[in-house]
């Protein structure tokens, strides 16, 4: 679920900066994926069984599921689009990617569980390679505003991981991923209502520069780079703990660098691509340096399909 998400992923990231290309703000094309993907989830979910009853939620849950949707499925996406809009994919997907280094963090710091001293080791060389990536030696010259909005990505892509192991304990992908859209659509909405603007959507009915209709790439932006993807990785959750599913999305730098370069002409430098070894390597390090407990007593397989809804009888996660 994890590798296919990645693919999906990488190939949206060409797709997202051809569509932000041609003119639109990152803030409008949040909120039209958000709200594209919402009514794709809800067909979907109103058709398969058990219909509309998998959306329903308690009061306790809306917390929650609004954080969730509007960090996640809001905040997460428009910082990603403004990230890839200023700086080559490949870069803005290997900071965006420090993300499961935060989690480690999370799980050493926040849960206190214990780790490995590699967690260290990790923690060092993705620095490192962070600061060959972003050229801090000036060699080349990064956009700041890219590289900031990039790597705030991932301080909330992690929370995403974090806070998406907890929602799915009592939903099921679909419906999850139909609210944290939802509740998206609406913080994007208010926002641009508060600013004193509509979304201006009209650029997505022209074509690229090479001829291509737009809506044909928002098609793919919509069921395969989100709808897809994002449901993807909330039933994966489900069988992985955030940490692992983390190290697998790991694929989606390496095969969105190959898709940019291949569709876009972009390319990373020696250095740079030495940087992102180091980089993905002390990710994985740091990843990898939780001290497991027993398999059965807190991320035991659970049954799942992504359209039905399933119950989780193990103990709450913490």
């Amino acid at each position: 679920m994890v590798a296919l998400a990645a693919l999906l992923f990488a190939v949206n990231g060409s797709v997202s900066k051809v569509i932000l290309q041609a003119g639109i703000e990152a803030r409008d094309l949040t909120l039209f994926r958000a709200t594209g993907s919402c009514l794709v989830l809800l067909v979907v979910g109103l058709i398969a069984r058990p219909g509309w009853r998998r959306f329903r939620v308690t009061r306790r849950e809306l917390p929650l599921l609004a954080a969730f949707g509007v960090l996640g499925y809001f905040v997460v996406p428009m910082l990603y689009f403004v990230g890839i809009s200023r700086l080559p994919v490949g870069i803005a997907l290997l900071l965006q990617y420090t993300a499961p280094l935060f989690v480690a963090l999370w799980a050493r710091f926040g849960q206190r569980q214990r780790v490995r001293p590699r967690l260290w080791a990790g923690f060092g060389l993705s620095l490192a390679g962070l600061a060959i990536v972003a050229d801090v030696w000036g060699n080349l010259e990064l956009d700041a505003l890219g590289v900031a909005a990039a790597l705030l990505c991932a301080v909330l892509f992690a929370f995403y991981f974090v806070l998406g192991e907890r929602q799915v304990a009592d939903r099921d992908a679909v419906s999850l991923t139909a609210w944290g859209f939802g509740v998206a659509a609406v913080a994007g909405l208010l926002a641009r209502v508060a600013g004193g603007h509509l979304p201006d959507w009209s650029v997505l009915t022209g074509k690229t520069s090479g001829g291509t209709p737009i809506w044909w790439l928002c098609i793919y932006l919509i069921v395969c780079g989100s709808v897809l993807s994002y449901t993807l990785i909330a039933a994966s959750l489900r069988h992985l703990p955030p940490t692992s599913v983390g190290m697998i999305a790991m694929l989606e730098p390496v095969l969105g660098s190959a898709v940019a370069w291949a569709a876009l002409g972009e390319s990373l430098t020696a250095a740079q691509l030495v940087g992102g070894a180091i980089l993905l390597a002390g990710v994985g390090l740091a990843e990898t340096a939780r001290v497991s407990v027993r398999h059965n007593e807190s991320h035991a397989p659970i049954e799942d399909t992504v359209l039905a809804p399933q119950r989780d009888s193990s103990p709450a996660k913490t």
